[in-house]
């Protein structure tokens, strides 16, 4: 059964923006307290920008943007004895048919969501993103999830300070020797109740995103803990829209997604792959956000991309299996009809992939 929407009430909610970070206008709004709404009515992305490994773009140059995706990972673990070693330039030119093909659909911009101690290579990145014109953004941050088998020995000694200070230091002075900067912080948790070092990663990350202004983009187990992370990083004077909910498809009721979207924080719906059930799942998802008023508050994407193995003493780099057939399409390929034939529109897909992507991700220009 369709669920009818007042017009007027779903442009309300379509269009709404934030205007810019209280952080650069407290005084301002404090004066002019109905300014925040007047302004929100816009329909293009907050001014801001984005870092990609290329440097700084306008947060309305992106373009269509998975929000979610990986080009190669590797799940060894945080500090193996080895690691399958290979050649960034030769990798490169195995992989870049995929992204040329990303860009061919129409993708401009992927976030790039492996974070360190899993297998992130800025390097890799750079040159894939010169080379298929994707603008690629990485990030910096750790992943607890999966029994903290990704954290490094440090991570569990330090305390948020220390810990914020080597992702800031990442930030002011760029990843692994380069130039290269992170443009969102990664963290990953498993369901709730959180645990303690859990909870000192997304202490750390706010730290990180008061002093920089990167969105938090956390791996999260479940909603009970998709709260638990909006609590934490509230309490330590964090917008929630700076927290980007990554696998919000791990609530399968929606209730939290209603809950905490309308707080404020980003639902990031990830995994989408080429089976009938998920097309189905995702779209339910959709049309339940599209119903409360919240198309606004949601991002999409595969987290599709590559494993690095090692095969004969050499690496070799194998899809991720979830579903798809080849990774990054399915969106552009399969959902977007189907969510066309349950009514959402090109300028609602649009919203979800364009102007959702740049207001989560971007940080914003502090000058009147």
């Amino acid at each position: 059964m369709l669920i009818k929407i007042p017009v007027i009430k779903l442009f309300l909610y379509m269009e709404r923006r934030q205007f810019i970070s209280l952080s650069c206008f407290a005084g301002f709004i404090t004066l002019y307290p109905n300014f925040l709404a007047i302004a929100g009515e816009s329909s293009r992305a907050e001014k801001g920008f984005l870092m990609t490994v290329n440097g700084k773009i306008d947060a309305n140059a992106m373009g269509f943007t998975l929000t979610h995706e990986h080009i190669v990972t590797d799940f060894k673990g945080a500090e193996p004895d080895t690691r399958p070693e290979y050649d960034n330039e030769t990798t490169a030119s195995l992989l870049l048919p995929y992204l040329k093909a990303a860009k061919k659909s129409g993708i401009n911009t992927m976030i790039e969501c492996t974070p360190a101690y899993i297998g992130r290579n800025v390097k890799l990145l750079r040159l894939l993103s010169k080379a298929s014109g994707i603008n690629i953004i990485t990030n910096t941050g750790y992943y607890a999830a999966v029994g903290q088998k990704y954290l490094p020995k440090h991570a569990f000694t330090e305390t948020s300070e220390e810990l914020a200070s080597r992702w800031l230091k990442e930030w002011n002075d760029g990843i692994d020797g380069t130039d290269i900067k992170p443009g969102f912080i990664k963290l990953g948790v498993d369901n709730a109740p959180l645990k303690p070092i859990e909870k000192k990663l997304i202490k750390a990350a706010a730290i990180v995103h008061l002093k920089s202004g990167l969105k938090i983009a956390i791996h999260t187990g479940n909603g009970a803990a998709a709260r638990e992370e909006a609590e934490i990083l509230m309490a330590a004077g964090v917008n929630p829209e700076a927290l980007i909910w990554v696998h919000a498809q791990n609530d399968p009721s929606g209730y939290f997604h209603v809950e905490l979207a309308r707080k404020g924080c980003w639902i990031s719906l990830d995994g989408i792959n080429e089976n009938s059930d998920s097309i189905v799942q995702y779209r339910n998802h959709i049309y339940r956000l599209k119903g409360e008023g919240l198309l606004h508050k949601l991002l999409i994407s595969h987290d599709d991309g590559f494993a690095v193995t090692e095969v004969d003493g050499k690496a070799a780099f194998n899809a991720f299996e979830n579903g798809n057939s080849a990774p990054y399409k399915t969106i552009s390929g399969m959902l977007k009809p189907a969510l066309s034939e349950l009514g959402i529109s090109s300028d609602e897909f649009k919203m979800i992939t364009v102007r959702n992507p740049a207001n989560a991700f971007q940080m914003k220009v502090c000058a009147i």
